[in-house]
């Protein structure tokens, strides 16, 4: 596992890019002359409730480079369990990891889903790499679409693996922008679709969270069955206020979180 903290999140980001080419205009929009004007909110990871691959098993390689564990979060309707993690650096970015609760799936899913993590490698795992490893496994088109059809959450990590699903830029940090719509509308005039489900902004002030994301990107995947485009990963975007302790918010909003898991719909 890593022992340092950048230089993880700098492999993260690399990893990320390469699916997801418009983070890099995203960039080039919001930020001013200075590149580290765009702050890293959060990443987000997504895996299976498995033993081999669970939630904590991608949680100790933050926990190894100084992370703690924050929060826990429920999607009932998506079978997915999350918690979400902060370094001691208050600077570094959070980390909100997801997975997917199998037992609650179908037959069919499950037996996919299995097959795909008995693949992996137990040492894998535990590699300084394997949070931006990718896939372990090759899976048919046809497999993708028939789990798409049940959990768009299982078909994306069949087609993505281990990776980072989004980074998120900070508008607090931000030098141009003071609100979430003045970013909305920015990214909107020049081109960017943005994830509508739920509105476009996620959260309120009252929540103190507002989110709001682009859609994914479409990548091309090499399937066991020929190459096929589909949606990879996507940027998000968060304004934090206050807590009435004058703490800024450091958590997450379930409902929010809910819509954000869209934006890798295929559209």
């Amino acid at each position: 596992m890593h022992n340092d903290v950048n230089t993880l999140f700098e492999k993260l980001w690399d990893n990320y890019l390469e699916v997801t080419p418009s983070a890099v205009k995203v960039h080039e929009l919001l930020g001013s002359t200075q590149q580290d004007d765009v702050i890293n909110d959060h990443i987000a990871l997504r895996t299976f409730n498995l033993p081999k691959v669970g939630l904590e098993k991608l949680a100790a390689h933050f926990l190894a480079v100084g992370y703690k564990e924050c929060g826990e979060y429920h999607f009932e309707a998506k079978k997915l369990y999350a918690k979400h993690f902060e370094h001691e650096d208050p600077t570094q970015p959070k980390v909100f990891i997801s997975e997917l609760l199998v037992e609650q799936c179908s037959e069919d899913l499950q037996k996919v889903v299995h097959e795909m993590v008995d693949q992996i490698d137990e040492a894998a795992v535990t590699a300084d790499n394997f949070l931006y490893s990718g896939t372990h496994w090759q899976v048919s088109h046809e497999t993708y679409k028939a789990l798409l059809a049940e959990s768009e959450y299982a078909a994306w990590m069949a087609a993505w693996g281990y990776r980072a699903n989004h980074f998120t830029v900070s508008i607090n940090h931000l030098a141009q922008f003071d609100t979430i719509e003045q970013v909305n509308q920015k990214l909107k005039d020049a081109g960017f679709a943005l994830n509508t489900s739920g509105g476009e902004i996620k959260g309120s002030p009252e929540v103190l969270l507002e989110q709001s994301s682009t859609l994914a990107d479409d990548a091309k995947v090499q399937f066991s069955d020929g190459e096929f485009a589909v949606p990879s990963c996507f940027y998000e975007f968060a304004l934090r206020y206050l807590q009435p302790n004058g703490e800024i918010y450091t958590g997450f909003v379930a409902a929010s979180a809910d819509k954000i898991f869209e934006s890798t719909n295929a559209r």
